[in-house]
């Protein structure tokens, strides 16, 4: 799938689990705090929506964040994935998301995340049910942790893990690409 045809997977997942919800557009954009008009532009496939969108939408449907990466490709080996089966999410921000785990039915599922020079979460803090850790393969990564004083920078090499729950965003605050293997269980 191109770029677009993967965002309009989204949309078309994001729009039918709200109808099957029950919940008109106008309560989903309550829940998540955003308007009306940016959600149908997400369902539309016309908007991409940030991480911390997509955490709030997921939370407000009861689904984990990982929902989204279920449109699953043709695979040669079931326990494989290769570069040209894998689903990928283009989010608003820069960020951009490669479901590198075969299925989402395990103890854990595991991301490719590549952040643009700029990227961010969103501006929101993120609030996942899953616990979840990463390891940073290139580039920075800058994590916010609600209250703490001062953010954290990892570099390539560093890894981090935190708890369900935790409230978070993060961000590339450089000028060059950042790569993260992203884990949630």
């Amino acid at each position: 799938m191109d770029m677009q045809e993967e965002i309009e997977g989204l949309a078309i997942l994001i729009r039918d689990l709200r109808k099957h919800k029950n919940l008109t557009l106008g309560e989903l954009a309550e829940r998540i705090g955003r308007s009306v008009g940016f959600l149908s532009q997400v369902e539309r496939g016309l908007s991409r929506p940030t991480v911390a969108d997509l955490t709030a939408i997921s939370e407000a449907l009861g689904v984990p964040t990982t929902y989204f990466y279920s449109l699953s490709k043709p695979r040669a080996l079931p326990w494989v994935t290769r570069p040209g089966e894998r689903r990928t999410l283009y989010y608003g921000g820069g960020i951009t998301d490669v479901l590198v785990s075969p299925n989402m039915s395990s103890g854990f599922s595991m991301l490719d995340s590549h952040l643009e020079p700029g990227a961010t979460s969103g501006e929101g803090h993120l609030n996942d049910s899953d616990e979840q850790g990463g390891f940073v393969l290139a580039g920075e990564l800058t994590i916010w942790l609600e209250g703490s004083a001062e953010p954290v920078t990892l570099g390539p090499n560093d890894g981090f893990q935190l708890p369900p729950h935790t409230q978070f965003r993060y961000a590339n605050l450089t000028d060059q690409p950042t790569r993260v293997l992203w884990v949630f269980r």
